[in-house]
């Protein structure tokens, strides 16, 4: 649906460019060579109808983009978190103190008092 409506938006801007370059704000752009012998469709009713459909067009435009905006594809997918979120999900506490292993000293007797020798 999204492609859809972006080449009605596309093909709506082109309209519009076409609608507004056509027209001139004093009446006299290329409008007035479409005057003929008979007033049925003259100038004036030529700018009256290109000044409706740049409205038109102005407009459609404007709701076109709000459409195609409310269809993007891919919005309504779950998005995870990134890797620096993660990483700070998994920050340890500041205030835990890491707790080493106590090493066993050689031989065992670290805690014991040598007795003096005294065999003389």
């Amino acid at each position: 649906m999204y492609t859809f409506v972006s080449v009605l938006i596309i093909i709506a801007a082109v309209f519009l460019i076409i609608f507004v370059l056509v027209q001139n704000s004093k009446g006299g752009g290329l409008a007035a060579n479409f005057a003929s012998g008979n007033q049925a469709f003259g100038v004036r009713q030529t700018t009256d109808f290109l000044e409706k459909a740049t409205w038109t067009l102005i407009a459609s435009v404007f709701i076109l983009c709000i459409i195609a905006t409310a269809s993007i594809p891919g919005l309504n997918v779950q998005t995870s978190r990134s890797a620096v979120q993660e990483k700070l999900q998994n920050v340890p506490d500041p205030d835990s103190r890491p707790e080493f292993p106590i090493m066993p000293s050689e031989g065992g007797a670290a805690n014991e008092q040598i007795a003096p020798d005294t065999t003389n």
